[in-house]
C-alpha cells in the first residue's frame, strides 16, 4: 500500500518536477561513484584534497548537460528499453572521458589513471541500473495493486512484442502466452513468454487461465483477421483488437480501454480505394444539404462531406437533439472554417425546404431522412408513408423549383419486392424520382440502394451487444433470417461516388458482399465475448438465444435487385440497375391519393394504393396500424 501510494505520488508530478528529481539523483550518484572509485583503487577510504574535492563536485555540472542532450531525461522510466540504455552508455562514456581529461589537464595530485576507468564503468552501471530499478519498481507496484487478467497475444512478431512491452506496466492485464500459426516458432520463447499454436487454445485456458486474446489490427489483411477471429470463436475467451501500437504509445488508446472485437472484422471486407474525383465532384466548393442529418447515415454523410471541402453544409433535421449533436461534432472538426448551418425542419414542409435551398443556393442534396424500423413503420403506417414517400416527393419538388443540380436518395434493399410498409414506401420514393427524372428541369436525380449498416440505430447488432452485457438472452425473430451488412463509412463513401456517376434517374446498387445468417452472427458474438451458448447441447452455457418469431412485415431474405438487368460502373462495388419505372402522368394521381389517405389515417386505402403503385408489394401481415378501427 505504501509503495503504491509513493508510485501514485510520483506519477502525479509534472514532467518538469520528474526531470528535476532525476537530475538531482544523478548528481548525487555521480559524486558517490567518484568517491567509491578512489576507494576501490586505493583499498581504503580516501579523503580528497580541496582541489580534488572541487573536481569531484563539478562532475554533475559536466555530466547533466551531456545526459540531457542524449535524451536521458526525455525517456519515460516505465517504458525504458534498449535504445535508452545505449544512450546511457554513450552519455556516461563521454562524461567520464571529459572528466578524466579535465583531471589530467589540472595536474591535481593523487588521481590514479585507473580511477578514470573505474569511474566510467561504475557510472554506466549506476546510472543505467538506477533506471532499471525504477522501472522494476513501477512494474511491481502496478502489478500487485489489483488482480490481473491473464491474456495471450496473437502473433509473436514486432507488433506482438510491442504489445507485450506495453502490457508490462498494465495494472489490468498479464501477458502469459503468444499464439502463432507458424509451427516452427512453437515451443520457443520471446521475452520469456512461451509460444503456442492456435489449436492449443484449450491448453492455454486450462493451464494458464487465459481469458482474453489480443490481436493487433495491423496483424495482416482484413481477410486474415477474419480467419483468426473465426478460429478463436470456438473457445470461451474474449477477443479484443488494438487499433495500433502507435496509438497505445501516443496515449490515444489506454490499455484499460481496449475494445472488444469489432463486428466489422467478422465481415472480412477489405477496404477498397475510392476515386477522389468522384468524391469531390458534387461536393467540393458547393453548397450541400443533407436531410436527416442527425441519423446514422445522415451524420456520417455530414462527416465525410465536411472533409471534402464544401462551400457550405446545411444540416436539415427534425430532431432538435440529433441536430444539436451533429452540429457540435462537426464544429469540433471544422478546421477549415466551412460554414455549417443547423436547420430544423421536416421533409414534409416543402416551403421550408425551398426557402433554405434558395437562401443558401443549394447545389447538392443528399436525402437520407426516413423512418426505417420495419415493425415501427408497420404500426404507424400513415406516418411511414408521409415521411418516406410524400416527404421524398416534397424534397424532390423543392429541389426542382430551386434548380438544385444533384439530388441523391438513400434507398434500401427492403424496397425490392417489399413485404412491409417501410419497403413499399421507399419503393414509391424510388419510382417518384425515376418519374421526375424524365421531366424537363435542371435537377439530376439518383437513387442508391443498399442493405443493413453496422451499428445503425435500431439495428440488431447494438441490441445483441446490450443483451450480452446484461447476460442475455439474445432475441432473434427466426433462426434462418439472413441479412446483408456493410459498415456505415463504407456505405456513405460509395453513396457519394455513386451520386457523381448519375446521368439522371439511375438506380445504383452497392455490392454488400455475402449475406450473413443472423443466428450464426449471434453465436459468434456470444463466443467472442468470452461466454458460451446455452442450448440443448450445452445446458451449462451462459447465454441463450431466444427465437421470438418474425415481426409484422419482416422477411427471411432481403434482395438488392428487382430485375437482373445490371451493368458495371468504374467502381466494382457499385452497379447500375435497369428497372421498370412508371410515367409521371400515371404516378402523380396515385401520389395525391396516397397523401390524402395518409393524412386522413385511412389505413385500408393506404395499403390498397401501395399495392397499385408497387406491383411487387406483397405484405406478409395484416394491417396492424395503431389507429386501425376494429
Amino acid at each position: 500500500m505504501i509503495l503504491n501510494a509513493i508510485k501514485e505520488k510520483l506519477l502525479s508530478l509534472s514532467r518538469i518536477h520528474k526531470r528535476s528529481i532525476m537530475m538531482l539523483i544523478d548528481a548525487v550518484l555521480l559524486i558517490l561513484v567518484l568517491l567509491i572509485s578512489f576507494y576501490i583503487r586505493l583499498g581504503y577510504f580516501y579523503l580528497p584534497s580541496v582541489n580534488l574535492l572541487i573536481l569531484i563536485l563539478i562532475a554533475p555540472i559536466i555530466a547533466l548537460p551531456i545526459f540531457y542532450s542524449f535524451g536521458l531525461y526525455k525517456s519515460v522510466i516505465r517504458y525504458i528499453g534498449l535504445k535508452a540504455l545505449i544512450s546511457i552508455v554513450q552519455a556516461t562514456t563521454l562524461f567520464a572521458s571529459i572528466w578524466g581529461l579535465l583531471s589530467y589537464m589540472t595536474s591535481i595530485e593523487g588521481i590514479p589513471r585507473s580511477v578514470i576507468l573505474i569511474n566510467l564503468m561504475l557510472s554506466i552501471i549506476v546510472i543505467g541500473g538506477s533506471r532499471l530499478i525504477a522501472r522494476s519498481f513501477f512494474e511491481s507496484t502496478s502489478n500487485s495493486s489489483q488482480e490481473q487478467v491473464n491474456i495471450a497475444i496473437y502473433g509473436s512478431g514486432d507488433s506482438g512484442m510491442q504489445l507485450s512491452n506495453a502490457l508490462k506496466i498494465s495494472e489490468s492485464y498479464k501477458h502469459v502466452a503468444y499464439i502463432e500459426h507458424n509451427h516452427s516458432k512453437v515451443g520457443s520463447y520471446v521475452n520469456d513468454v512461451p509460444i503456442f499454436l492456435s489449436k492449443d487454445m484449450q491448453i492455454l485456458i486450462d493451464k494458464y487461465n487465459v481469458s482474453e486474446i489480443f490481436i493487433a489490427k495491423q496483424f495482416g489483411s482484413q481477410k486474415q483477421l477474419k480467419k483468426i477471429i473465426d478460429e478463436l470463436s470456438y473457445f470461451p475467451v474474449k477477443v479484443k483488437t488494438l487499433p495500433s501500437v502507435d496509438d497505445l504509445a501516443e496515449g490515444k488508446v489506454k490499455m484499460r480501454d481496449i475494445p472488444e472485437i469489432d463486428i466489422e472484422d467478422l465481415l472480412g471486407r477489405a477496404p477498397k480505394k475510392s476515386d477522389p474525383n468522384l468524391l469531390k465532384a458534387k461536393i467540393t466548393d458547393k453548397s450541400v444539404l443533407i436531410t436527416g442529418a442527425g441519423g446514422s447515415i445522415g451524420s456520417e454523410l455530414c462527416r465525410q462531406i465536411l472533409n471534402l471541402g464544401p462551400k457550405k453544409i446545411i444540416l436539415f433535421e427534425i430532431s432538435e437533439i440529433a441536430l444539436y449533436s451533429i452540429e457540435q461534432e462537426l464544429n469540433s472538426m471544422n478546421s477549415n472554417n466551412i460554414k455549417i448551418v443547423p436547420a430544423i425542419g421536416s421533409v414534409m414542409d416543402k416551403k421550408r425546404l425551398e426557402a433554405i435551398c434558395n437562401f443558401y443556393k443549394v447545389q447538392t442534396i443528399y436525402h437520407s431522412a426516413a423512418y426505417k424500423h420495419v415493425p415501427l413503420v408497420e404500426y404507424n403506417q400513415s406516418q411511414g408513408v408521409l415521411n418516406n414517400s410524400i416527404g421524398t416527393l416534397q424534397a424532390a419538388e423543392a429541389a426542382i423549383s430551386c434548380n438544385v443540380e444533384t439530388f441523391v436518395l438513400i434507398s434500401t434493399d427492403k424496397a425490392v419486392r417489399p413485404t412491409n410498409t417501410m419497403g413499399a414506401a421507399k419503393r414509391v420514393s424510388e419510382l417518384t424520382l425515376q418519374a421526375l427524372a424524365k421531366q424537363n428541369h435542371k435537377t439530376c436525380f439518383t437513387m442508391v440502394r443498399f442493405g443493413n449498416v453496422l451499428d445503425s440505430s435500431g439495428s440488431v447488432i447494438p441490441l445483441f451487444k446490450s443483451q450480452i452485457k446484461t447476460g442475455g438472452p439474445l432475441t432473434l425473430t427466426h433462426r434462418d433470417v439472413v441479412r446483408y451488412f456493410m459498415t456505415i463509412p463504407e456505405a456513405v463513401e460509395l453513396v457519394i461516388q455513386a451520386g457523381a456517376m448519375s446521368s439522371g434517374g439511375d438506380v445504383f446498387v452497392l455490392d454488400m458482399g455475402d449475406p450473413i445468417k443472423i443466428y450464426d452472427l449471434a453465436v459468434k458474438m456470444i463466443q467472442l465475448s468470452g461466454k458460451e451458448l446455452l442450448d440443448i447441447n450445452n445446458p451449462d452455457g451462459d447465454i441463450e438465444i431466444l427465437i421470438t418469431g418474425l415481426r409484422p412485415g419482416e422477411k427471411l431474405y432481403e434482395e438488392l435487385l428487382i430485375d437482373a438487368d445490371i451493368s458495371k460502373t468504374d467502381n466494382q462495388l457499385i452497379m447500375r440497375a435497369k428497372e421498370e419505372a412508371m410515367d409521371w402522368e400515371k404516378l402523380k394521381p396515385f401520389l395525391i391519393e396516397l397523401k390524402e389517405a395518409s393524412l386522413q389515417e385511412n389505413q385500408i386505402k393506404i395499403r390498397e394504393l401501395l399495392k397499385k403503385i408497387v406491383r411487387d408489394y406483397k405484405p406478409t401481415s395484416p394491417i396492424v396500424d395503431l389507429l386501425l378501427k376494429d
